[in-house]
């Protein structure tokens, strides 16, 4: 379908599809709980066909045109990806979010990704706003929300129940003005 050049150094972003569910499978494997301290991705993705179930979810979310799931490939192997969690055209809002096994991090793959996906969502499909939510104590997604620009909107005190643990999640977001201006200025940063 399509591969986006995330920059020279062999990253990609894709669509994550049905079919990739070996691929994706063996991915949250060797990431799993990494990428599930402190958001359960793929924690239902145990077996190749529950991790197919899982990209089917999003690939219906996709034609719906209500969220959308997309890998990052570094150098031919599946790392995380990007996602629509939310998508809703018609109030031209939208949240997006991210996962990265330890192999893909450090390398400003989310940042340059996400990039890709709000200039889609403002320049092609209207977006107004969108909003990125992490629990407060995940410093490497809420460090992307600000290198993306977004402004901290508040904190949802003890939103989040996960692992035992309630996590304050805090909201973050950018609008299109916003995004537009910050893009012309050339201030949007990778790492």
């Amino acid at each position: 379908m399509y591969a986006t050049s995330l920059g020279d150094d062999g990253a990609e972003l894709r669509p994550l599809d049905p079919w990739h569910a070996e691929e994706f499978l063996a991915h949250l494997e060797r990431g799993r709980e990494f990428i599930n301290q402190y958001v359960p991705f793929g924690s239902t993705a145990t077996d190749v066909p529950s991790a197919r179930a899982v990209l089917q979810r999003y690939a219906d979310m996709r034609a719906a045109d209500t969220g959308s799931l997309h890998g990052i490939w570094l150098d031919g192997k599946l790392v995380g990806g990007v996602l629509f969690l939310n998508f809703d055209a018609d109030n031209a809002n939208c949240e997006v979010g991210c996962w990265l096994e330890p192999a893909g991090t450090g390398r400003g793959l989310v940042t340059r990704a996400m990039h890709v996906l709000i200039d889609w969502a403002v320049d092609v499909r209207g977006i107004h706003r969108v909003e990125w939510i992490a629990a407060s104590g995940n410093e490497p997604s809420l460090n992307v929300a600000r290198r993306l620009g977004m402004s901290r909107d508040g904190v949802q005190r003890e939103r989040y129940p996960h692992r035992g643990v309630r996590h304050d999640l805090e909201i973050w977001s950018v609008l299109a003005p916003e995004w537009r201006t910050a893009r012309a200025r050339g201030v949007h940063r990778d790492r």
